[in-house]
């Protein structure tokens, strides 16, 4: 079956989901027990609207029938979702690339409880570019510099930067001083799921993960950190400072769960720099935002 291109709806982009292995009978089984979180009569109604997709673009049948690896797309929707006022600023925007600069608390993309108010759906009502695609991902908590591709064509030229490690990512962070550490120093574990889901661990065997560490500035309480990731595992950031003794600052995870306070977490994605794939243009951008110490 042909993998289409699946178009936003109402300025949303559409997910997609591989079905996993089960003994369900259609597609609506399968969807429902994969997010159980969702009502039944939800998703027969998201059918009926035309919001469930197979592989190749086609809306299905409510009583479609299952088949592992089945790809589905469809569009996510969320009831009374909250409004975040926080805007992101656009930075460059060409025909291959967007580059914005993310606040504090606005997802990257539709997840969880947010539909509408991520920087994809905004972004992409804001400037008409349906084939929008982060090239990578920040957290909701986490601020600064987004890379997305704007045309498919050229896409897998930008994604090799990341895969091949040819681009250089720079970020800052608040946390506690480490007055006993030798700097510039470098963070190499295995990070791995860990409990509950959400969260990250570090745990025994080799290495899947490398972070540079250095000092830029030194308070009294707090240090201001240049971090550099070599890897990109999923809150690397986060749980290599908190292995070290110095959690950054308002962070309700890492190095234990806490209760979340409205004080924004103080990591940002200071720097992106790399040469240009299509032309040999070196590039570099720089977020305009700034973590006061």
């Amino acid at each position: 079956m042909t993998r289409a291109r699946l178009p936003p709806r109402d300025g949303v982009p559409a997910s997609r989901l591989q079905l996993p292995p089960g003994e369900w009978r259609t597609v609506l089984e399968a969807l429902c027990a994969r997010f159980p979180a969702i009502p039944r009569a939800t998703w027969i109604d998201r059918f009926a609207r035309g919001r469930v997709l197979g592989g190749d673009g086609a809306a299905l049948d409510v009583d479609a029938p299952y088949r592992v690896g089945l790809e589905v797309g469809y569009y996510r929707e969320v009831a009374q979702e909250p409004v975040i006022d926080a805007e992101a600023q656009v930075l460059h925007l060409d025909a291959h690339l967007l580059v914005a600069d993310k606040p504090h608390g606005l997802p990257v993309v539709p997840s969880g409880g947010f539909v509408e108010q991520t920087l994809l759906t905004r972004l992409m009502r804001t400037h008409g570019v349906p084939d929008l695609v982060p090239l990578h991902r920040l957290d909701r908590a986490t601020a600064g510099l987004v890379l997305f591709s704007v045309n498919p064509a050229s896409r897998g030229a930008y994604q090799a930067l990341f895969r091949d490690r040819r681009i250089d990512k720079r970020y800052e962070a608040l946390a506690p001083p480490l007055p006993g550490q030798v700097f510039p120093l470098r963070r190499c574990s295995r990070i791995e799921r860990g409990t509950p889901f959400f969260r990250m661990q570090e745990t025994a065997g080799d290495a899947n993960s490398e972070t540079g560490i250095d000092v830029i500035e030194r308070g009294a309480e707090v240090w201001r950190y240049a971090l550099a990731p070599v890897t990109g595992r999923k809150h690397q950031l986060r749980v290599h400072m908190a292995a070290l003794g110095a959690p950054i600052l308002h962070d309700p995870w890492y190095p234990e769960l806490r209760e979340q306070v409205d004080t924004p977490l103080r990591l940002l994605a200071r720097s992106l720099a790399f040469v240009d794939p299509l032309d040999g243009t070196a590039r570099r951008f720089e977020s305009g935002q700034a973590l006061a110490l």
